[in-house]
């Protein structure tokens, strides 16, 4: 479907007639959509419950990211895979303002997942996309959310915006091609270099970016920080204007930040002692186990694996802790006698460092039993190797 096809569709979906479509269709059953279709074509036009259908689909799947905001807001299937989550766009919003900013120039603005959490905190913003259908939607998330006073959204090409009248610069380049996602961030539209270039025309500017960004390709003036929310790694943000040269893991929804200036020293390699910690992937993104082994005086299980054991149990937020009771050389027949010894029948396989499938594990030891275990399948000082133990 062409892009004017496309917004004469979503534009009739802001209409009375479709918005009482949306609303019927909240919590409808995609399984059923067939029925749900075929009873809707006899009272409203076929183009329109196509787009609703197609609509209230997006909504759905965007409640994982939004919340109940998800029911009253409008996305595209692109909007809703690249979109900052609630959770993620409030933090950032919040770190703005400490920063005193108060007008921002939002560019490659998506949905505006980013631009209603500014303008939530009270800031206005420039909202700029260059594809029509994906401003229009940002246009009317902004009225539906009631803060259209404070966001102006643009549809030009980001390279074209003059941002001098604002405090602060954002971007989130597409990370996606046609392919699927981009690695490479020169292969960002726009490129990393493009948005580095702009973030150092603003008094400060925050840059999107994938988590697995290389450190060597982020700019020495940048603090390069990494987002995890409930556990799993959201983003990284490259910040200019704020701390060059450090690098952070920030642990949503708690907000706990871990930060090193430049790269800290590796952490010594110990034998398994008995508690396993697990560092939050935002920690080991930002190369900063070393820093959590500090922490509860451990060390490395190898010099190669992010895992630190301990003696001690030591309460921390940036990792999760396991008591370990046995150590094992990998062997599958001795892990499925030590199992059915043990009792256990719910298994839960972690690994690094191994090349073995969770799944294929738990089919061939078969575990039976009341009782519950944590196997990590990694690397001990270099040698293949299995850590019984449970959370501590």
């Amino acid at each position: 479907m062409g892009r004017v096809t496309d917004l004469a569709a979503f534009s009739a979906l802001l209409t009375d007639e479709g918005r009482a479509l949306l609303d019927e269709l909240r919590d409808y059953d995609p399984a059923r959509e067939l029925a749900v279709a075929s009873r809707l074509r006899r009272t409203h036009p076929a183009e329109l419950v196509s787009a609703a259908l197609g609509q209230a689909r997006l909504r759905q799947r965007a409640v994982a990211k939004f919340g109940a905001d998800a029911h009253r807001m409008y996305f595209t299937p692109h909007g809703v895979e690249q979109s900052t989550r609630r959770s993620v766009a409030e933090y950032r919003a919040a770190a703005f303002t400490r920063l005193g900013v108060r007008s921002v120039a939002d560019l490659c603005c998506g949905v505006g997942g980013d631009a209603l959490a500014l303008a939530r905190a009270g800031v206005r913003v420039l909202a700029v996309d260059r594809d029509p259908l994906t401003a229009a939607v940002a246009r009317a998330n902004a009225a539906e959310l009631g803060v259209a006073d404070l966001v102006e959204v643009r549809c030009a090409d980001v390279a074209e915006v003059d941002t001098s009248a604002y405090d602060a610069v954002f971007v989130d380049p597409a990370r996606r091609g046609g392919r699927g996602r981009v690695f490479d961030p020169e292969a960002y539209s726009p490129p990393l270099s493009w948005a580095v270039d702009k973030a150092r025309t603003a008094p400060h500017a925050a840059l999107k970016v994938a988590p697995g960004i290389p450190h060597e390709v982020v700019p020495e003036e940048a603090e390069a920080e990494w987002i995890s929310d409930g556990g799993d790694v959201k983003e990284a943000v490259l910040w200019f204007g704020t701390a060059p040269g450090t690098v952070r893991a920030t642990l949503l929804p708690s907000g706990a930040g871990l930060a090193a200036e430049g790269q800290p020293p590796a952490a010594p390699v110990r034998p398994v002692g008995r508690y396993l910690y697990e560092p939050d992937g935002a920690v080991i993104r930002a190369h900063l186990v070393a820093e959590v082994a500090r922490a509860v005086g451990g060390g490395l299980v190898d010099p190669t694996i992010a895992y630190v054991t301990s003696d001690e149990l030591r309460a921390t937020p940036y990792a999760t802790a396991y008591e370990i009771t046995d150590t094992l050389p990998f062997n599958l027949k001795k892990l499925k006698a030590l199992l059915r010894e043990r009792e256990v029948g719910v298994l839960t396989v972690k690994k690094r460092g191994s090349a073995v499938e969770p799944e294929e594990l738990r089919r061939k030891v078969k575990p039976k039993g009341p009782h519950a275990a944590t196997v990590f399948l990694t690397r001990v000082a270099g040698a293949p190797t299995m850590l019984v133990g449970r959370p501590a």
